[in-house]
């Protein structure tokens, strides 16, 4: 019976490769020059480091058109705390989203459910497994899911025959 995964999981090869070409950048840039803003991958979360406010809003547009350019979504990205290190610098957390919370995989289901799609839904743990009978219906729950889902990029793996 064939089946997929819905998963809320960012491209990690991706991700780093859009920190390394923004680090680059904002090492280049003139308007940068003499500051200590940079972009660092710690764990699941980014640390967004510049002099000022300013400055701050710079770096993470840099950061955002680098991850547009390298195909990641930013709503994998979530603001979590701006706080103020030493006289004036500042820092930025930002959360890497990874995995469905359960209201979204409850609304994946919903969704499938309310569509008469013949395909079953089955939240496990962080993903929603979809299984139906034949293939056309999962590529008809894919399409409809990437329409309806607007608040977290959704992505499809294990995909089985």
């Amino acid at each position: 019976m064939p089946s997929f995964d819905v998963v809320c999981e960012p491209e990690m090869v991706e991700l780093k490769n859009a920190l390394e070409q923004s680090n680059k950048e904002i090492s280049t840039r003139f308007d940068f020059k003499g500051s200590d803003s940079r972009v660092e991958l710690k764990d699941e979360t980014l640390l967004v480091y510049a002099d000022d406010e300013f400055k701050l809003g710079q770096v993470r547009d840099v950061l955002f058109s680098k991850m547009a350019k390298r195909n990641v979504d930013v709503r994998y990205l979530k603001d979590d705390k701006t706080e103020t290190i030493g006289s004036d610098k500042r820092k930025q957390t930002m959360k890497i989203q990874k995995g469905i919370n359960q209201e979204l995989s409850k609304k994946v289901v919903r969704i499938l459910k309310d569509s008469k799609i013949k395909v079953q839904a089955s939240i496990q743990g962080d993903a929603v497994r979809v299984t139906g009978a034949k293939r056309d219906d999962l590529q008809e729950a894919m399409a409809l899911l990437r329409k309806d889902v607007t608040e977290a990029p959704l992505g499809f793996n294990n995909f089985r025959d």
